[in-house]
């Protein structure tokens, strides 16, 4: 799987788990998908990241870089 970070957040109003992309974050809409328990939310998220990631190369668009932990 790639990787690109998954945030992963519970929301009351909606009674489901929200999931943001932070490198998409410029480019697509947030939270990009969601799911019903944590592992539901995951598995969604990662595909919309290959998703994303397939279109955009389709399309020629650039790809944003995953982001890394800088490790001192």
């Amino acid at each position: 799987m790639s990787q690109y970070s998954m945030m992963i957040q519970w929301s009351d109003e909606d009674g489901l788990f929200l999931v943001t992309i932070p490198e998409f974050a410029d480019r697509v809409v947030m939270p990009c998908t969601h799911g019903k328990t944590r592992e539901e939310a995951i598995r969604n998220g990662e595909e919309v990241i290959e998703m994303y990631l397939e279109a955009w190369q389709v399309e020629g668009e650039s790809i944003p870089e995953p982001n890394t932990l800088q490790t001192v």
